[in-house]
């Protein structure tokens, strides 16, 4: 048996809703503690910790982990015992997979607590890489707070390669968040019975149609809700703004959205300061910018950016161009019609994690679909996903239980 068997699910739901209220308050002193190391380890700024702990921390509530569960298994009570799964031939009970190891990325904050939420919710024993902050450990210890059984079934420590990692073969399911030579590393090192679940890197994108694009008022709000997309995190994210769409034939031109999107970039960097960047990193952007304003001087695109560099937009760089993945640096394409973009992704392999809409033609939505991405929402929002959602496409719990069915 795992530690958490004999506890019913509510309980453990309203014990790991009750440690997320405690590091949602700013004032919590393991979470102050932590700010620091998280500046330290991520390089962002303060200003930007704080708000990723508040997006993560706010999310974990008790009424959203049960609509998420239910929705994904048909009942909480599935996972105490049998329930009818529909029809009356047969019922159903959602039993913990069993151990569960989360290999986290670096820079994300917290990216391993939704998952171990999750295998929690569905009484695993878990135990999480964490990082050099140890933001998720002490999250473990405000849990152990509110539910003492926690305290065997939720583990973290940091391990540095495979020297000192731990033995990932003997557990019943291995998560790991990384780029495709890391999975590839980790998957080596994974039972061949054992579920795989992984997240890769990915790209988000937006779009915007030309009825969105009718009156320069909304077009600020939604030059302002973009340029949020873009500017947390540094862009590293799969969920900040990697490129722009933009339709002709608006009163609103994507020449004059960039200029627009250019000034709200500057206005969210007062909110949002960019954070510490290596000299490469640099280097980069100074290419980047150079190459695009040669390109401006003899009259293709233009180019976007503040005296401190602290931002590059390009406006129609060539096609051939993958997006940069830089910090704070976006391309904004103009086109004529969603075929456009579905090309330009297909043309460079990118896979899609979300896209970002404004306005609502079906053809639009068509094309979301059509390029792959696993999730659609508004501008401003892309950073800010509800904890139901299927990141990468996969579901919160059912990956974490084994139905036992018993016929009636």
């Amino acid at each position: 048996m795992t530690a958490l068997e004999g506890i019913p699910a509510r309980r453990i739901i309203h014990a790991i809703a009750d440690a997320a209220a405690r590091f949602a308050d700013a004032d919590f002193p393991p979470r102050v503690r932590l700010l620091d190391r998280i500046v330290e380890r991520t390089g962002y700024t303060i200003p930007v910790v704080e708000y990723a702990l508040d997006q993560l921390f706010f999310s974990i509530t008790a009424p959203a982990l049960e609509r998420t569960i239910v929705s994904e298994l048909g009942s909480l009570d599935a996972l105490d015992r049998f329930v009818d799964r529909g029809g009356g031939e047969t019922e159903g009970f959602a039993r913990p997979i069993g151990s569960v190891a989360i290999v986290s990325s670096r820079t994300t904050i917290g990216v391993a607590i939704v998952p171990a939420v999750f295998a929690l919710c569905a009484k695993c024993d878990v135990l999480v890489k964490d990082r050099e902050d140890g933001l998720v450990s002490a999250f473990f210890t405000a849990l152990t707070a509110e539910l003492d059984a926690a305290g065997s079934a939720a583990r973290a420590h940091a391990w540095e390669g495979e020297g000192d990692a731990v033995d990932l073969a003997r557990f019943d399911a291995v998560v790991a968040f990384g780029g495709d030579a890391t999975l590839a590393r980790i998957r080596e090192r994974v039972a061949a019975r054992a579920p795989f679940i992984t997240y890769g890197s990915k790209a988000s994108l937006g779009y915007i149609g030309r009825d969105a694009l009718e009156d320069e008022s909304q077009a600020r709000i939604l030059a302002g809700d973009a340029a949020r997309d873009l500017v947390l995190y540094d862009s590293e994210g799969c969920l900040s703004l990697h490129a722009l769409f933009v339709e002709s034939g608006a009163a609103i031109s994507p020449a004059r959205f960039a200029e627009l999107f250019a000034g709200a970039v500057e206005r969210a960097a007062i909110e949002f300061p960019p954070g510490a960047r290596d000299a490469r990193a640099n280097a980069r952007i100074a290419t980047a910018r150079n190459l695009a304003a040669f390109r401006a001087a003899t009259g293709q695109g233009s180019v976007f950016s503040d005296e401190q560099a602290s931002f590059l937009a390009v406006l129609d760089p060539p096609a051939s161009e993958p997006p940069a993945f830089l910090p704070r640096t976006l391309a904004i394409r103009a086109i004529d019609a969603p075929d456009e973009a579905t090309a330009y992704v297909r043309r460079h392999q990118l896979p899609v994690e979300a896209l970002a809409i404004a306005g609502s033609r079906d053809e639009i939505v068509n094309m979301a679909l059509d390029m792959g991405a696993h999730r659609l929402t508004a501008f401003g929002r892309l950073q800010r996903p509800p904890l139901s959602n299927t990141h990468g496409g996969r579901s919160r719990i059912a990956d974490f239980v084994r139905w036992v069915t018993r016929d009636r």
